[in-house]
């Protein structure tokens, strides 16, 4: 099923599509995901959340090993983007985050909603969360249905990365819409995957460890939240299609 234009709808429509969709990803992450690691949808401060987050125990001598559902091939995805090897030196006195739990973070799905992007302090809060989770080497898969706009006119990975690179991958008006995966080494990967509405969601990987990574169903996860979205909806955001 192609992605819709959800900016037809009011937020308080999309925030019950956000939630559907966020428990269908978590549902097939903990399907694909190795016995050490799991997967919850949480709420998360500074802009995130609701969320897909992935865990596992806090084990300092775990030697993690790949399994069936695990890809260690690089995603292949139009671009990739690496910043230099002395990143996270030059960043290394941030705060460390960890789960209520006691169980450590090792990934974020973030799926962007309006808040996000409508306005200059839901921005910075975004953006500032993404930053500090990035520098903690937390992969991030983030994925914005929503266009590029006067405050964001090139996407929010050109917002991530500027502070990184000098030239990072913008976003064109053919493609506005984006999903994007980093990974955090040494250097921070990132790659992006530019759609329209009208497209088809490629799936992409969430990082477990560098070079290690699983595969989100994107589009099977979205075909089955889109069928719990009223039928009245459904007939606004998308009037052309037949049901």
């Amino acid at each position: 099923m192609p992605m819709h234009d959800w900016t037809r709808v009011e937020a308080g429509i999309y925030h019950h599509f956000h939630l559907e969709w966020i428990s269908r990803i978590t549902a097939a992450v903990n399907s694909r995901l190795p016995p050490d690691y799991y997967a919850l949808a949480e709420q998360f401060a500074a802009g995130f959340g609701p969320h897909v987050l992935t865990l596992r125990n806090d084990k300092p001598d775990e030697i993690i090993t790949a399994s069936a559902a695990t890809t260690l091939e690089r995603p292949k995805t139009k671009y990739f983007q690496e910043t230099d090897s002395d990143f996270y030196l030059r960043k290394k006195n941030s705060t460390v985050i960890r789960h209520v739990c006691g169980d450590r973070v090792v990934a974020m799905i973030e799926i962007v909603s309006p808040g996000n992007k409508n306005s200059a302090h839901g921005l910075r809060s975004f953006l500032l969360k993404v930053r500090e989770l990035l520098i903690q080497k937390i992969h991030l898969l983030i994925i914005d249905p929503f266009p590029i706009s006067q405050r964001v006119p090139y996407g929010l990975h050109a917002l991530v990365y500027e502070d990184f690179e000098d030239e990072p991958v913008r976003l064109t008006n053919d493609k506005p819409l984006s999903t994007i995966a980093y990974e955090c080494d040494e250097s921070l990967r990132a790659y992006l995957e530019p759609f329209a509405v009208g497209d088809s969601l490629m799936d992409m990987p969430v990082f477990l460890y560098p070079g290690m990574y699983i595969e989100v169903p994107l589009e099977e996860t979205y075909m089955s939240a889109w069928k719990a979205v009223p039928r009245r909806w459904q007939e606004v955001i998308s009037p052309a299609e037949q049901y």
